[in-house]
């Protein structure tokens, strides 16, 4: 008899669902269903960085997305074995004592505070830069040594931080908070005891501070001294974390009815997408895989005799247990990479659509069909353009710190700044300096792991940018003077998701196995260009002047 898994993938625009035969890993069928509220901008405020979804976006998106896969395929729900969630992260939602996400309930329908606080929100800085304060302060173990050393605004505690202070309401509502991972995974199971419910290692490990060496969460008395809500929530949090190739549960009656599954069906323990799509992506020992949208994460794995108790500063984290079983995890991002020419693009997007707006000589139809058009192919024309121009012609130097600095050294108050414009200075002028910036903020992650005794043999790209910009992945490939294979899969955090499932509902014994069977292959592979490599080398160095000059806490060797 077949035996099929189901890896559902929340992204920050939409949640695809995919359905998997876990044989040979094979995509019998997939749905993506794109967040209607998100999509109307609501709850969100971009000139405060405030980025917030309605928990109804997701559950919405999760009975759509599974049903229709179910539908598609014909397969018979009894042969549908696990299911596996990743999300974004840290991405925190409130909930009341029985896990009902407070913005479900009366009073908080419309309540920003009340929603899931995407990871992108950067409304916590101030409360993540007093979190790094005393962590070095207070008198006992730091307990940022295990995520880099720097705490970040997008972060959990600094997120609830921030809101705790801000909104008294919420505040005295929330009797607990779980991150996105975590609460999709219980809202799907028969079992809803808060207290035993198996949170994500992944996610309690990168972005909660928990760690063996302070038996879990930060001691009571580091978060009384930031606010007494900290530590009281604290003791209605967890103790214990579980890695994703467990099972979390069994789908509920609720829920079986509703995707049209049986309740034989596990859920396995939740995870983070990044994460997920490195396992996805076949990752292996020394292996960095790249997942590259609209911001990018980078993920290792090292073996406990490479990483062992060595902390490698700056980074986001590093987490037994967090990718592979058995391996420790090791996280570093990039807070813009996809958005940086996303908002390039909607700069020079902005005059054609002020201009057809008040346009008398087109109707209507007209107007959309050519805003269609100039959108559809701004970034085809300016790539193309971008690459004719020979390295030796001077270009602008830009940074990539557009939405702040994920890694190195997070810091979420540094912006991005571009020098040496010219008259000559053209728009795909700019735009090659921006997609130089993002990938010169690659290098100096790739460089901080090796600087910090973490080996990297090989590359791996995964994700829309890695897909379908042979431009930025050569010019990747240049900077890091490293090959890069791009995994063929659209879906490859879904697809990973799908391998745990495969785990926890016992198919295979362990995560490697699974994913070798399962995982993608590759599609492509970029390598150097020895005579380009020591012309980017020479511009980093002007990245690296810049970056100083925007950011003094940065010092030039």
């Amino acid at each position: 008899m077949k035996n099929y898994v189901i890896g559902l993938d929340y992204g920050t625009d939409s949640v695809r669902a995919v359905l998997i035969d876990t044989e040979n890993g094979q995509e019998l069928a997939s749905s993506v269903s794109h967040y209607k509220r998100w999509k109307n901008k609501q709850y969100c405020d971009a000139s405060i960085n405030q980025f917030r979804q309605h928990p109804l976006d997701h559950i919405e998106g999760l009975e759509i997305t599974i049903q229709t896969v179910i539908k598609e395929s014909k397969v018979d729900p009894s042969q549908v074995r696990g299911i596996c969630i990743d999300t974004t992260g840290s991405s925190p939602v409130p909930v009341t004592k029985d896990g009902t996400p407070l913005a479900l309930t009366k009073g908080f329908e419309e309540n920003p505070n009340a929603m899931m606080v995407l990871w992108k929100d950067h409304t916590a800085i101030s409360e993540a830069n007093e979190i790094n304060e005393l962590a070095v302060s207070w008198g006992g173990e730091n307990v940022t040594k295990y995520v880099g050393g720097i705490y970040s605004s997008e972060w959990f505690w600094a997120k609830i931080l921030h809101i705790a202070r801000e909104d008294e309401a919420v505040r005295n509502a929330a009797h607990t908070w779980m991150e996105h991972c975590d609460l999709m995974t219980y809202l799907l199971i028969e079992d809803k005891d808060l207290k035993t419910f198996k949170r994500s290692r992944c996610a309690a490990g990168h972005k909660a501070m928990w760690h063996d060496d302070w038996n879990g969460l930060p001691p009571v008395e580091f978060l009384e001294k930031l606010h007494p809500y900290l530590a009281a929530l604290r003791g209605n949090l967890y103790d214990e974390t579980y890695t994703s190739d467990l099972v979390a549960g069994k789908l509920s009656k609720e829920w079986a009815d509703r995707l049209g599954l049986t309740t034989d069906t596990v859920v396995a323990v939740g995870t983070f997408d990044a994460h997920s799509g490195a396992v996805g992506a076949k990752i292996g020992e020394n292996t960095l895989v790249r997942v590259m949208g609209t911001s990018t994460c980078d993920i290792l794995v090292g073996s406990y005799d490479e990483v062992g108790i060595k902390t490698v500063r700056g980074i986001c984290g590093q987490v037994d247990g967090s990718v592979i079983p058995g391996y420790i995890g090791l996280e570093a991002g990039q807070s813009a990479f996809g958005d940086l020419l996303a908002w390039y693009k909607e700069l020079l997007m902005w005059p054609t659509e002020q201009l057809l707006g008040s346009s008398s000589i087109l109707n209507d139809a007209q107007k959309e069909q050519l805003r269609e058009e100039f959108s559809d192919k701004l970034i085809v024309e300016l790539t193309k353009e971008a690459e004719k121009i020979p390295l030796s012609e001077s270009v602008p130097t830009a940074l990539d710190w557009i939405n702040g600095r994920r890694t190195p050294d997070a810091n979420q108050e540094v912006k991005s700044a571009i020098s040496n414009l010219s008259l000559g200075s053209k728009a795909p002028h700019i735009f090659k300096a921006l997609v130089n910036a993002i990938c010169f903020g690659s290098k100096k992650i790739v460089d901080r792991f090796e600087e910090e005794g973490v080996k990297i043999d090989s590359v791996i790209g995964i994700g829309g940018v890695a897909r379908k910009s042979p431009f930025i992945m050569q010019t990747l490939a240049n900077v890091l003077n490293k090959p890069i294979k791009v995994a063929l899969s659209d879906q490859a955090p879904a697809l990973g998701a799908a391998i745990y499932a495969a785990v926890a509902s016992g198919i295979y014994p362990n995560v490697i196995e699974a994913s070798q069977k399962m995982g993608s292959p590759f599609e492509s592979e970029y390598t150097p260009e020895l005579d380009k490599v020591a012309a980017y080398n020479k511009l980093l160095l002007a990245y690296d002047q810049l970056s100083s000059y925007a950011d003094p806490s940065i010092k030039l060797s």
